[in-house]
């Protein structure tokens, strides 16, 4: 009987101990900040490095600068990779991708990949609620390591945008992105705006689709997002509304859950005060259910919402 109640009460311990994740943070937000942030991880990148941004659409200007994250691409020699999007625009194909990228200063820091130009490739998902597997650009076979580097923002339809939306429509290919969308139902791009009535099912989605590419990348993946030019729009947003709120910081962790629960309790807790509201993104974030990602990801086992907060400043 003592030998049954200690182990049970090391199982007690190594649930309590797996349930709290840590999440590092800093006030500043410069390239020495997000060096310096990296390196608290103590998962140092190795091998050929993925780093997944945004881009930017075009006629943009919230995304996060070459200036930002050159530091950090470049200490790690890593490359800077994105997917085609879904939805037209200027980097639905790869040409026009490219452009915009040189465009916004990304290929003046760093090698830029687009990992559906030459195709795409199905990874298993944990989860099959929706979708039965995920379809990311083809490339991602050629990368041993992640850094998810998210602009955390407000988004038209998931309601918020952080490294869980960054690795799962990030990452997927074009066709990927429209199995994500209609949760399952189809992934012919010229489908997608006749199947997008399921918005809990594309939350979960995406939940689902981040697993899969945290399940492929094992420990060699670390999240980061920089709370900066807070808008209620996405990077993806050509014409974005401007930030009503003021910038937070940077957070990192290497649980992707506990990363973006972080955030939502920054942005949910902040006080307004005359010039910095964080009321528009709190509605932005409610009336698309955007909080339930967090919730579904947990829920399949993909990290946890119970975090310790450590200040790096």
């Amino acid at each position: 009987m003592k030998k049954i109640i200690i182990s049970v009460l090391a199982m007690m311990t190594a649930v309590s101990s797996f349930a709290q994740s840590k999440v590092y943070m800093t006030k500043e937000i410069t390239p020495e900040a997000l060096v310096k942030i990296y390196e608290a991880l103590g998962r140092p990148a190795e091998g050929k490095v993925a780093v997944k941004i945004s881009t930017g659409e075009a006629g943009g200007h919230n995304f996060l600068q070459p200036a930002l994250i050159k530091d950090l691409v470049q200490k790690v020699d890593g490359t800077i990779v994105e997917c085609n999007t879904a939805y037209g625009g200027k980097r639905s194909s790869t040409e026009d991708h490219i452009k915009t990228a040189r465009a916004h200063g990304f290929m003046d820091i760093a090698r830029v990949d687009i990992m559906d130009a030459e195709g795409e490739i199905r990874i298993p998902v944990r989860d099959s609620s929706h979708i039965k597997y995920d379809i990311v650009g083809s490339h991602l076979k050629d990368y041993d390591f992640m850094i998810n580097l998210a602009h955390f923002k407000g988004h038209a339809m998931a309601g918020f945008g952080g490294v869980i939306k960054n690795q799962s429509i990030g990452v997927a290919s074009a066709n990927g992105k429209a199995y994500i969308h209609t949760a399952g139902v189809t992934s012919k791009v010229e489908e997608l705006w006749g199947h997008v009535d399921d918005q809990d099912g594309f939350l979960e989605s995406m939940a689902a689709a981040a697993q899969a590419v945290a399940d492929y990348f094992g420990d060699n993946i670390i999240y980061i997002n920089v709370m900066n030019n807070l808008s209620v729009d996405c990077d993806c947003d050509s014409s974005p509304a401007e930030p009503e709120m003021d910038d937070i910081g940077i957070f990192a962790s290497t649980d992707p859950v506990a990363l973006d629960r972080a955030c939502l309790d920054q942005v949910f807790n902040a006080k307004s005060v005359k010039g910095s509201d964080n009321r528009p993104l709190i509605e932005r974030i409610e009336s698309r259910n955007g909080t339930h990602t967090v919730d579904y990801a947990e829920k399949i086992g993909l990290g946890s919402k119970e975090y310790e907060l450590i200040s790096i400043d």
